[in-house]
């Protein structure tokens, strides 16, 4: 039999909770969800609102949250900024929610 988890400490509740909340908006689990399609590769904002045909300051908004709550990293190169999947967050949700 397996070994039942630890139930979570608060940090670590907290700290879940505040990432399904920003996975939770349909917009911005669209995003990740092509982000991952295209391999995890960084993508530009002009590169994702072409994609996801919504405007820039929309894609903007919704790459801001997400990089703020670390399901992203963010990577400047002269005039463009990247965006890219931060995997090590992911793997911590996967943790999380894994059941029996």
């Amino acid at each position: 039999l397996a070994q039942a988890a630890a139930p979570l400490s608060v940090v670590q509740r907290d700290g879940a909770a505040a990432l399904f909340n920003v996975i939770g908006e349909q917009v911005r689990l669209r995003m990740l969800s092509q982000l991952v399609a295209e391999g995890c590769t960084p993508t530009t904002v002009n590169e994702l609102t072409e994609i996801m045909g919504l405007s820039q300051p929309t894609i903007s908004h919704h790459l801001k949250k997400m990089t703020d709550a670390g399901l992203l990293v963010r990577i400047p190169e002269g005039r463009t900024v990247f965006h890219q999947v931060q995997p090590e967050t992911f793997t911590n949700l996967r943790t999380i929610l894994q059941i029996g």
